[in-house]
């Protein structure tokens, strides 16, 4: 046990969504998941917006692993300033997933889902000061030039 709050996510910078178009042959999750991006690209565009996904976070009421946890899922989108250096806002699907707390009443619950975002925020920005978005940035960069080196091609199912 690490901490009292431990958030995991998977991130895709809009801006890096090339086609929308949804593979035939893929299975019912990754379908939602494509139609879910594509939702958040059109509510709220490309640029400087970052879809979280596989993510979850989970607060520890207690010092103990098998007694007051709530975990949550959540999914969707996180907005940033200009520079892409500090979250904005967010906009998520927030779920509980599971708790180890006897004593949870609703209102904590409605409490703690309404905390995600406020977390989720936080961490993003922990994310941006980490480097992993800078990293991204570059990745796509050579990704753009050595397209731009080939006219455009990339070789099969890249």
């Amino acid at each position: 046990m690490s901490g009292w709050v431990d958030i995991s996510f998977d991130c895709l910078p809009l801006r890096s969504v090339g086609r929308l178009e949804i593979p035939l042959d893929a299975s019912p999750k990754y379908q939602q998941r494509c139609m879910n991006i594509k939702a958040a690209m059109e509510k709220h565009g490309s640029h400087n917006s970052y879809y979280l996904y596989n993510a979850h976070v989970t607060f520890r009421l207690t010092n103990a692993e098998e007694v007051g946890m709530l975990q949550y899922r959540f999914e969707g989108t996180v907005l940033t300033d200009a520079a892409d250096e500090k979250s904005l806002r967010t906009d998520l699907q927030v779920d509980l997933l599971r708790e180890t707390c006897d004593w949870l009443s609703a209102p904590i619950v409605k409490w703690f889902s309404e905390t995600v975002p406020r977390t989720v925020a936080v961490e993003f920005d922990r994310y941006i000061a980490a480097g992993d978005l800078e990293k991204t940035r570059r990745r796509l960069e050579e990704i753009e030039s050595q397209s731009d080196d080939q006219d455009g091609f990339m070789g099969m199912y890249l």
